[in-house]
C-alpha cells in the first residue's frame, strides 16, 4: 500500500499563488507517475498535472503557463507551483500515484484550495 498525504491548500486571492506539496510511503518501490487531480465544486474529478519518474510532465490545458509541478525522487514528494490563481481553480485538490509494478493507482484525501476575494 501506498499512503499519500497533501498539504499546502487554503484560501487565496485572485492572481495569487499557493504552492501544494504531497508526500509518499509505504510500498513506495515502483511507483512511476505521480501528480495532482481536482474537483471543483459539483463536476468530476479532472487531470491538473503529472509527471513521470523520469521526469515528464503533462499539463491541463487550463493551467499551462500558471501552474508547474515538480518532484523529488529522493524525498518521495511531488509539489505543485500555483500561480495567477482564478476563482475557477477552487477544488479539491487530490495527491495521484501509479504504481506500474502492482498496476494499481493511489489517491490522497485531497486539501482545499478557494481562490475568492
Amino acid at each position: 500500500q501506498v499512503q499519500l498525504v497533501e498539504s499546502g491548500g487554503g484560501l487565496v486571492q485572485p492572481g495569487g499563488s499557493l504552492r501544494l506539496s504531497c508526500a509518499a510511503s509505504g510500498s513506495i518501490f515502483g511507483l512511476n507517475t505521480m501528480g495532482w487531480f481536482r474537483q471543483p465544486p459539483g463536476t468530476q474529478r479532472e487531470l491538473v498535472a503529472v509527471i513521470s519518474r523520469a521526469g515528464t510532465t503533462n499539463y491541463a490545458d487550463s493551467v499551462k503557463g500558471r501552474f508547474t509541478i515538480s518532484r523529488d525522487i529522493a524525498k518521495n514528494t511531488v509539489s505543485l507551483q500555483m500561480s495567477s490563481l482564478k476563482p475557477e481553480d477552487t477544488a479539491v485538490y487530490y495527491c495521484y500515484a501509479r504504481s506500474d509494478l502492482v498496476g494499481m493507482d493511489y489517491w490522497g484525501k485531497g486539501t482545499l484550495v478557494t481562490v475568492s476575494s
